[in-house]
């Protein structure tokens, strides 16, 4: 999952060596941290959050499926 969310993310910025994510995992609770530039925070997001919504969609379809439930925190 932390793969999935660092490729798409680095699609999507113009810096994508700024992009880290760091995955904390818990018994049934995965939490998936993302970090980019300042300048491409917008971008992650989306207008209205459509973007970031996406990316925490795609996370709840592939946590079901191995039965975990994921979040997405977008960070500073």
């Amino acid at each position: 999952m932390k793969d999935l969310i660092e490729s798409i993310a680095k699609a999507l910025v113009d810096k994508p060596e700024a992009v880290s994510v760091h995955e904390v995992e818990g018994e049934k609770t995965t939490i998936i941290e993302l970090r980019v530039a300042k300048e491409d925070l917008g971008k992650v997001i989306g207008k209205q959050g459509r973007t970031a919504q996406a990316m925490r969609t795609i996370l709840t379809a592939v946590g079901t499926k191995i039965g975990k439930h994921c979040n997405l925190e977008i960070l500073e």
